[in-house]
């Protein structure tokens, strides 16, 4: 057997290692956080906790962002000189990572708002070098809201090792708005060229204080850099003049949608059976509590469920509408047929009772509908411009709607007897049509699309008992001015009032926007009282 030889007598062995300790050298070497830093951050007056902050977050460190997370949400505090971060229920000495017991001592770390926005740049920071792609996007977004507040070399270092090419043009524009204040003039010419490209209102603000005065001169010294920020500017505005105008056009279709399904029930009740119902903002409001029961049920007997209320809601809200709707025809509004007047001053005692009936049960103050996750957030589509997900499920849902109405009418036996009894109520019963059940379901189905209306209004506003009176009158606004008894009219007067009134909001403020619109409104009918489509219908023709 060949003895074996020791390491010093293997020069081989000694080079290997030799060039295994270059190479240990050479690599970058990972900043861990350590318990004097930590101590320093969590401690002592707020300038040396910054200055301690900023000489940690200098270099990207994971422990560094862990801990800046915990500090944030309140799971840190110091017990005499020791750190201690809470992992569950226990609490955990940053220092050895063991377990410990608190104590009387130990007191929870307190941050002011300056600190709090100081760890909040510096964590965000950090997160620029997370793994997690929504993790470092969320970053990036938050960082170019100040630019001023990140660190130039961790933005350069994170440039990197960036990947994601969405990720990778807003660090550059980043970037581009930290050398705007860089010493060097030829840097910030270069940047106020790249950031010609941004579509941030934060760059804008950024862009314009340069050409801000201080002291009698310009905070940009160079008068070569104020020109190409000039030119930026005008490129900005531009491209940011489109996302505003595209987001006043979704306000106004977003609004217009609501008007719809509010109205759509009106066009029923009112338009094809010609009943005056002032209680149909009120079988909105059944539709919303329908919707806040269904959500209760679900908490209770269904929690793992409870994302999936709001889908159940849909046929319950409009069975519960449109019950207690067929319920009252029965029993009042059949007797009033012909008498509007009796209709109106009827209906209008039955929103009465319906409003105290509702705070009876529930009581007066608002309840909580809450969002499902599917239905929060929105679709970043500029800069300036994201679509609130709730608002672009309710235009859908809007528009499943009103297709679904549309077949009912045009293309099903109960349509076809409610078109019957509209155009001739006694040459339709001479047929055989039995107005009074044609009458009861027409009026159910009024008022449960009105119940739908309500469970889709529960996602974006508050559900009260007065709730449905604040559109009754947009209600009848769409019917009258689209024409009675038009579906089409319906749909085209609800979009025009939704987005005349948002365009006016911007300009004349709300409160002027709804007298101008109903001026308006008065004007056209005065010219052309059948509205805009021309109106067939069973109260006209008496």
């Amino acid at each position: 057997m060949t003895p074996s030889r020791s390491l010093w007598h293997r020069p081989g062995a000694w080079l290997r290692l030799a060039f295994g300790l270059l190479l240990i050298g050479l690599l970058p070497q990972a900043h861990a956080l350590t318990p004097q830093e930590a101590l320093a951050i969590s401690s002592g007056d707020t300038d040396a906790r910054i200055a301690a902050l900023h000489k940690a977050a200098a270099k990207p460190d994971p422990q560094l962002a862990d801990f800046l997370h915990k500090l944030l949400d309140g799971d840190v505090q110091i017990d005499g000189t020791m750190v201690q971060v809470q992992q569950g229920d226990a609490w955990i000495d940053l220092a050895t990572g063991k377990a410990v017991t608190p104590s009387d001592n130990a007191q929870g770390v307190v941050n002011n708002n300056y600190v709090r926005k100081e760890l909040q740049s510096a964590r965000a920071a950090l997160d620029l070098f997370s793994p997690q792609r929504t993790q470092r996007l969320k970053a990036v977004q938050q960082l170019q809201d100040d630019p001023t507040s990140v660190d130039r070399g961790l933005v350069e270092q994170a440039l990197k090792t960036e990947k994601d090419p969405e990720i990778l043009q807003r660090l550059q524009l980043l970037h581009a708005a930290i050398l705007l204040s860089s010493a060097s003039a030829a840097d910030r010419l270069a940047a106020a060229k790249e950031l010609a490209a941004s579509n941030y209102p934060a760059v804008r603000a950024l862009l314009l204080s340069r050409l801000d005065k201080k002291d009698g001169a310009f905070v940009e010294s160079s008068p070569l850099v104020r020109t190409q920020i000039e030119k930026s500017l005008a490129e900005i505005d531009g491209r940011l003049a489109w996302g505003e105008r595209l987001g006043t056009l979704f306000s106004g279709i977003s609004l217009g949608s609501i008007l719809l399904l509010a109205a759509l029930g009106l066009a029923v009740t009112y338009g094809l059976m010609g009943v005056i119902n002032m209680a149909q903002g009120e079988f909105i409001m059944i539709g919303a509590y329908a919707t806040y029961v269904m959500q209760s049920l679900f908490q209770h007997y269904l929690p793992g469920y409870v994302h999936y209320a709001l889908i159940a809601a849909v046929p319950f809200s409009f069975v519960v509408a449109g019950s207690i709707g067929m319920l009252i025809e029965r029993t009042i509004i059949r007797r009033l047929y012909g008498r509007p007047l009796e209709t109106l001053l009827a209906t209008w005692g039955i929103s009465l009772v319906l409003i105290q009936a509702v705070r009876s049960l529930f009581g007066p103050q608002n309840v909580q509908v809450d969002n499902p996750p599917w239905m929060s957030g929105g679709f970043n589509i500029m800069a300036n411009l994201i679509l609130p997900y709730n608002r672009m499920v309710i235009i859908a849902f809007t528009v499943v709607v009103l297709l679904g109405m549309w077949l009912l009418i045009s293309r099903t036996r109960l349509g076809l007897f409610v078109r019957a009894v509209t155009q001739n109520r006694p040459m339709a019963s001479c047929v055989g049509v039995r107005i009074a059940r044609v009458d009861m379901l027409a009026f159910g189905l009024g008022t449960g699309i009105a119940g739908l209306a309500g469970c889709a209004l529960s996602q974006i506003g508050n559900v009260s008992p007065e709730m449905g009176t604040g559109y009754i009158v947009d209600c009848f606004m769409v019917v009258v001015l689209g024409g009675v008894g038009q579906l089409t009219g319906t749909v085209a007067a609800a979009l025009g009032l939704g987005v005349a009134n948002t365009l006016l909001e911007g300009v004349a403020g709300a409160v002027l926007a709804k007298i101008a619109v109903l001026v308006a409104i008065i004007l056209f009918i005065q010219k052309r009282p059948q509205g805009m489509f021309a109106l067939k219908g069973r109260s006209v023709e008496s």
